[in-house]
């Protein structure tokens, strides 16, 4: 299983698109395989600045491709998962207004309890 991930081997990225797909060279592969040692999915906050640099600059050296298709029945050679999600900041968060409904419903029990208090 080393050998096929080191010859074709590839980074599964996951984007709000689905998954994407890029084929590292051979030295590439080798400081994938370690920054995946011990886990087969990562998201990047995890990673270093540093080897967050360097898999930005590996998807923009070789780009996306599509996924290689070794055998139809066997599982191709990912070499690791790197969740890229958008942040909480990024999406665009829609305030909402109460319902009127329910205020108005809600309304006889708050001046029931204001009467207690």
């Amino acid at each position: 299983m080393w050998l096929e991930k080191l010859s074709l081997g590839v980074l599964r990225v996951l984007t709000p698109l689905g998954p994407r797909y890029v084929n590292p060279s051979f030295v590439q592969r080798l400081y994938l395989l370690w920054i995946f040692r011990n886990f087969h999915t990562l998201p990047v906050k995890v990673l270093t600045p540093r080897q967050q640099k360097r898999i930005d600059n590996i998807c923009a050296r070789h780009g996306f491709v599509a996924l290689p298709a070794v055998n139809a029945l066997a599982e191709p050679a990912i070499l690791g998962t790197l969740e890229q999600r958008p942040s909480i900041e990024s999406r665009d968060v829609v305030q909402r207004k109460p319902n009127q409904n329910v205020s108005d419903a809600m309304r006889p029990f708050a001046a029931d309890a204001q009467q207690r208090t």
